[in-house]
């Protein structure tokens, strides 16, 4: 949707668009996107190149890359990131910095040898740290770091001089060095905890930065005066006396203030930095930040989740940070800025702090957003967040079921010119969503459906039918050529999951609860009775109904056949946080155990590995394992095909939960692609549906 002609931006924003000089450089806006990773690096850099320049056609004034590998000793496979090892890769970074700089953005890279954090497994070296330890990584790798000796701090300093002037080649603007997360070599030189050196490099505060301080000063002599040196920085450990700390920290910032050309302040280590909005509100980092900006004349930036416009002034005004930065807001829009500037603040699409775009990056697949659906598909498939093409035919559209899917196919429809009927057969839009925002700690997901609910009222040609609970017969009747089943899913009351794909055994008095009786609120249990979840789902759904039951004051028994709760949200970073609050609230976790069967006031469980039995009180059972797709219409019509052309229909498309249930970030994919596609090129099913890179072949010797 192209912004309208009477709006213009708010003088209260001013400040939000003020240009500011970094070193010899000067971004036009406070806009910065700080650097993130996105699944893609050196498989995907075309596309990846354009994910960001799309950033930089949203108005972002600097737009940065993921941590860049400099050395083939710092390796952090099987994770996909960009690598700058030699002059080849030089090429595939310089296609990223000219889409950046295409739409007048600088462009930022980050430069990182990761050090303990890298297990090396694919180039085999053997990883250096500051002091021997075992590889600091998620995945436990049975690898140990050796302390480096004097040589390898020059060889690195070396390599990372290296990488610098390549960078510059490339055509980078701001050329970091990181030392943050607990994702870089610098990070575990300047953390007492992992630091245990007692020559120049360890010890003091003084000696601790002494490394970066050399690596800030090489780097500046590298890419001389045309290019501007970031230094990202962790201000805390969050692991009190044990850990770097926000005071000794800054001393050590104080130490070399005026060596780099801005600060980039953040937590360590990033499951810190980048909390789900269950656990961090917007704004968390602001007191880890302040500060900063006394200790040093260079321009400071800093990241919160920020989506208000507010709150993003608020930061440069009370002198929090020059810049404001941003990771997952702009993956949710990357035309924020644009959209401020113009006035529009009603079409932001707010991120929802789901971190479903960190599980990219952990899966080593191309990110995805549940706001944005186009994020990602940029190149692969040509999709753009704010434009979208023309309809190709006058042929209306029929959406059943305003859920994510139907709400995302309708507004898209919608901004492509179709006429298009959305009929929602309850009283209220937003399906799934509008159910789970309700939960605790969810409240934010509720912006899925007020983003594109605001869209709807903006387009004259949507109409939205309320009570519209539609059989086939009615859809007959109604005979719009293309219909849309968007109908969602029911979850199960069975238990049939991933451990066990048939249905328990339940006596009939048992009380059983699935996760939309929960939500439905039809009785639940009330405090004092002992309530067993059983969660064979593995994402954030039973972890919150245990938190929601023991809160109510229930004697709540968390039982998965995983190691730990929710397991699966470790690829959105808060998996340990979930874990830590609901053994806070007092809920027991009993991991490796199967749900085996349901009596009236028990329940029988077993060992995953031994198959011991035993049995446990349960007043109530709340089974939390998968969904069946409501299809009962789409079957009824498939059932009725041949009366299809007698009505006008022409094509029945089922999409989202109704065609198989997934996340929210799926459905609201399957609701774009279908207003995407719709009308196009006729396809088999065979073809490869999106653009990819291929390697080339190397030559034989």
């Amino acid at each position: 949707m192209m912004p309208r002609d009477d709006t213009r931006r708010d003088p209260r924003y001013d400040v939000l668009f003020e240009p500011i000089a970094i070193g010899p450089v000067t971004a036009k806006n406070r806009f910065y996107q700080v650097p993130h990773c996105n699944g893609m690096g050196y498989r995907d850099p075309t596309a990846l190149a354009w994910m960001r320049g799309v950033k930089a056609e949203g108005g972002w004034g600097v737009v940065c890359t993921e941590e860049v590998e400099i050395h083939h000793t710092s390796d952090i496979a099987p994770y996909i990131e960009l690598r700058l090892w030699d002059d080849r890769d030089i090429p595939a970074l310089a296609r990223i910095a000219d889409r950046i700089h295409e739409f007048g953005a600088l462009a930022g890279i980050e430069l990182a040898y990761n050090g303990p954090n890298g297990p090396n497994s694919y180039g085999r070296e053997v990883p250096l740290a500051p002091s021997g330890m075992p590889v600091a990584t998620s995945d436990y790798d049975p690898v140990q770091a050796r302390a480096m000796t004097r040589r390898d701090i020059r060889d690195f300093r070396r390599r990372h001089r290296a990488a610098a002037r390549r960078a510059r080649e490339a055509g980078f603007d701001l050329i970091y060095v990181y030392a943050a997360h607990c994702l870089s070599v610098l990070h575990f030189f300047l953390s007492p905890l992992h630091n245990r050196r007692s020559d120049e490099y360890g010890g003091t505060p003084r000696n601790r930065v002494r490394l970066l301080e050399e690596v800030l000063t090489d780097t500046r002599e590298a890419v001389g005066d045309t290019c501007a040196v970031p230094c990202r920085i962790s201000t805390d450990e969050l692991l009190g006396p044990n850990g770097l700390e926000k005071a000794e920290a800054e001393e050590m910032i104080g130490l070399v203030a005026e060596l780099p050309d801005l600060w980039d302040v953040a937590l360590a280590a990033w499951e810190n930095d980048s909390q789900t909005s269950r656990f961090g509100p917007e704004g968390r980092q602001e007191p880890f930040i302040e500060g900063v900006k006394r200790l040093t004349t260079k321009p400071v930036v800093g990241v919160g989740r920020y989506t208000s416009p507010d709150r993003m002034a608020a930061v440069i005004r009370k002198g929090i940070a020059d810049l404001v930065g941003c990771a997952r807001p702009s993956i949710a829009d990357p035309f924020l800025p644009r959209k401020i500037e113009e006035g529009r603040l009603e079409d932001i699409r707010e991120c929802i702090g789901c971190n479903i775009c960190v599980s990219g990056d952990f899966s080593m697949s191309p990110i995805r957003c549940t706001q944005n659906p186009t994020m990602g598909e940029e190149w692969r498939k040509g999709w753009h967040p704010e434009r979208i093409r023309r309809r190709e035919s006058d042929k209306p559209v029929l959406v059943i079921g305003a859920g994510p899917a139907g709400l995302e196919a309708a507004q898209a429809l919608g901004k492509r010119g179709y006429e298009v009927t959305l009929a929602e057969r309850g009283a209220d839009l937003g399906g799934r969503v509008a159910r789970e925002c309700r939960l605790p700690g969810l409240a934010a997901w509720g912006r899925v459906r007020d983003y594109r609910v605001q869209q709807l009222h903006q387009l004259p040609n949507v109409e939205v039918y309320f009570d519209s609970g539609l059989d086939a017969g009615s859809v007959l009747e109604l005979g719009c050529p293309r219909v849309v089943v968007a109908t969602g899913a029911r979850w199960r009351a069975d238990g049939v999951g991933r451990h066990r794909p048939r249905p328990l055994p339940i006596a009939p008095r048992a009380r059983v609860l699935s996760p939309d009786d929960v939500m439905d609120g039809a009785a639940l249990p009330a405090a004092g009775e002992r309530v067993v979840v059983w969660d064979d789902d593995h994402y954030y759904l039973a972890g919150v109904i245990a938190e929601m039951l023991a809160e109510r004051g229930c004697e709540t028994l968390y039982l998965t056949p995983a190691s730990e709760a929710s397991t699966w949200t470790r690829r959105t970073l808060e998996q340990h946080f979930i874990q830590a609050r609901l053994l806070e609230k007092g809920v027991a976790i009993r991991s490796f155990t199967a749900l085996d069967a349901v009596a009236e006031g028990a329940v029988t469980a077993s060992c995953v590995f031994t198959g011991r039995t035993e049995s446990l009180e349960a007043d109530t059972v709340v089974l939390v394992t998968s969904r069946t797709p409501e299809d009962r219409l789409a079957a009824e019509l498939a059932g009725r095909a041949e009366d299809w052309a007698d009505a006008g229909i022409e094509t029945v498309t089922t999409i989202g939960d109704a065609l198989a249930p997934a996340t929210i970030a799926h459905a609201v994919y399957a609701g774009r692609r279908y207003a995407e596609e719709l009308d196009g090129p006729p396809r088999t099913g065979d073809e490869v549906p999106f653009r990819r890179e291929l390697a080339e072949l190397a030559p034989l010797d």
